[in-house]
């Protein structure tokens, strides 16, 4: 059964979400595999070598776990790329998960990019369009954004939007090998609602910069 939003494509310029494709693996390997540095420590602890957990192979079951969540209405877990008239290039990946109904109309975005575009706006406006579109046609009313103190890269993309900092929630996930601190954004849709939606201040707040 299809939920509330799911599947979307969504675009503004080059940046580019959709769902997820099987003939992704290779990409989707070559760039976490190369971002290990980058990405490892703000992740879940791993159960295995980085390497093997972000092979072609292990893929097929990310690829399996996230079609599910999203029939099942929980989750819409997006592919980032960068698209122009010679293609896409797959740049990396958020999730809006643990979506719950009904009176609370909430969810967690979750995102990581290839450091090799990093800086550049993709995952600000790409986070922007995955905000809108749940809150337009998702049907959902609040979005949270958990992020450890230290990941300023992350922590920026939050504030850049105007993301509302609620909590500091102690030892809140096992990240890196231990259990983390993390701080809580959150935004509704009442704080967008009069600007035209997040993208549309984003771009404002780019074209002021």
């Amino acid at each position: 059964m299809l939920q509330p939003g799911w599947p979307a494509v969504l675009r503004d310029g080059a940046v580019l979400l959709r769902p997820y494709r099987r003939g992704d693996a290779r990409a989707w390997s070559e760039t976490r595999r190369a971002n290990e540095a980058w990405l490892a420590p703000w992740e879940p602890t791993p159960s295995g070598s980085w390497f093997d957990l972000n092979s072609p192979a292990a893929f097929r079951s990310v690829h399996s776990d996230l079609r599910r969540s999203a029939r099942q209405g929980i989750a819409m877990p997006f592919a980032v790329c960068l698209a122009d008239r010679d293609g896409e290039r797959f740049v990396g990946q958020l999730t809006l998960g643990s979506i719950v109904r009904r009176a609370f109309c909430s969810c967690y975005a979750g995102y990581w990019v290839d450091s090799r575009v990093a800086g550049r706006g993709v995952i600000p406006t790409a986070l922007a369009l995955a905000v809108d579109h749940a809150f337009a046609v998702g049907g959902l009313h609040r979005i949270e954004v958990n992020i450890r103190p230290e990941n300023q890269p992350s922590r920026r993309v939050v504030e850049k939007l105007g993301f509302r900092r609620e909590a500091y929630h102690e030892r809140y996930l096992h990240i890196d090998g231990q259990w983390r601190d993390h701080i809580g954004y959150a935004l509704t849709v009442e704080d967008v609602y009069d600007e035209g939606g997040l993208l549309a201040r984003w771009h404002r707040s780019r074209a002021a910069a």
